[in-house]
């Protein structure tokens, strides 16, 4: 018996020191034992092979049932162990609806507001917002929504990071020059929050793709610093019943306002109902724009998406908001449909959408 036990310690650390596997090995000694429990059922007794190998099949029966005990033991243990692992990690993944230990944390300084609390953080969860534009007013609104917890965040705008931006796009790093806008903002959205799913569309908002791309989310916010794009999301935004939520800068002064012609609220294009002429409305690379102003901006906007996801307070629907940062002053001026309105007249008479 000590012979096959001496040639079964050989086969297991000559397999080790080769590098076969644990089973490979596991199936060699099988062979070895069946090899062994033959000779003793096939020779005689007495026989000098049989004496060699313990002299009585009785001997290995029960040391063969005994690896049997241990081995299935030890298999019914590791199917115990495989079940409990698995309904751990269903425990702890999120499902739809709900959060991980990890988001409830992020979150608890939301869910303990009356206004807001876990219904409206799953709201948010639940939601799809675009972003058009990662520049100024879209690098805070980007930030804001990201750690607020917006589940999806789309961001469109065809521009690359360039170091005149740095000054006031804060989303972008000084290494991310020459990147495009909506990589580099995709890159901190998710390095801020990885339970959120940023989309990123590099290219220009036209009028062919708009309102399939619209067609996707809830809440569109106008980040951009041109009319044609601003007149064509309104649009759009209008025909599909979407809140445009629209934020505007010039040097010292920014401007917020919520687009919702579906909720009795005008559109942007009855309080601008055209394009100022050539250079009455210069751009930010024009006529210059102070550093943090686009952040005030840019959070108000982010905080008027959430209320309105959320169902939070009054969302600044029918007024706009004017932030003279200059002077340290705002005020408040009410708005109202126009029932001459190309875009949203049927709309604001009968409160539904076009």
């Amino acid at each position: 018996m000590i012979l096959v036990l001496g040639l079964a310690a050989l086969i297991w650390g000559v397999g080790h020191a080769m590098g076969a596997p644990r089973a490979a090995r596991g199936y060699m000694l099988g062979l070895l034992y069946v090899a062994v429990l033959g000779v003793q059922v096939l020779f005689p007794e007495g026989h000098p092979l049989r004496a060699a190998t313990g002299g009585s099949a009785a001997l290995w029966l029960i040391l063969g049932g005994f690896v049997v005990l241990v081995l299935a033991y030890r298999f019914g243990l590791g199917r115990l162990r495989s079940r409990v692992e698995a309904k751990e990690a269903a425990e702890a993944a999120p499902q739809a609806g709900t959060f991980s230990g990890g988001e409830l944390e992020r979150y608890a300084r939301h869910i303990v507001l009356r206004e807001l609390g876990g219904a409206g953080q799953k709201r948010l969860k639940a939601a799809r917002v675009l972003v058009i534009g990662a520049g100024g007013l879209g690098s805070p609104a980007l930030l804001y929504l990201a750690a607020a917890g917006v589940g999806t965040i789309g961001v469109i705008d065809d521009d690359v990071v360039d170091n005149a931006n740095l000054q006031r796009q804060v989303i972008h790093r000084d290494a991310a020059i020459g990147t495009p806008k909506v990589f580099s903002a995709q890159a901190m959205m998710e390095a801020l929050n990885p339970y959120v799913t940023v989309r990123p569309y590099k290219r220009r908002l036209t009028r062919d793709i708009a309102a399939e791309l619209f067609a996707d989310y809830d809440v569109i916010l106008d980040g951009t610093d041109n009319f044609d794009t601003r007149y064509l999301a309104n649009r759009v935004a209008v025909a599909q019943g979407k809140p445009l939520v629209s934020g505007a800068l010039s040097q010292w002064e920014g401007q917020l306002s919520v687009f919702d012609p579906a909720q009795g609220a005008p559109c942007y294009q009855c309080i601008f109902p055209q394009a100022p002429a050539p250079g009455l409305a210069p751009s930010c690379a024009e006529a210059g724009v102070i550093g943090p102003l686009p952040g005030v901006i840019g959070a108000m906007m982010a905080v008027e998406t959430v209320k309105l996801i959320a169902g939070a307070g009054a969302v600044m629907r029918g007024e706009m908001l004017v932030y003279d940062a200059l002077w340290g002053e705002t005020r408040k001026i009410a708005l109202k449909p126009r029932g001459d309105c190309p875009v949203c007249g049927t709309v604001a008479k009968t409160g539904g959408a076009a």
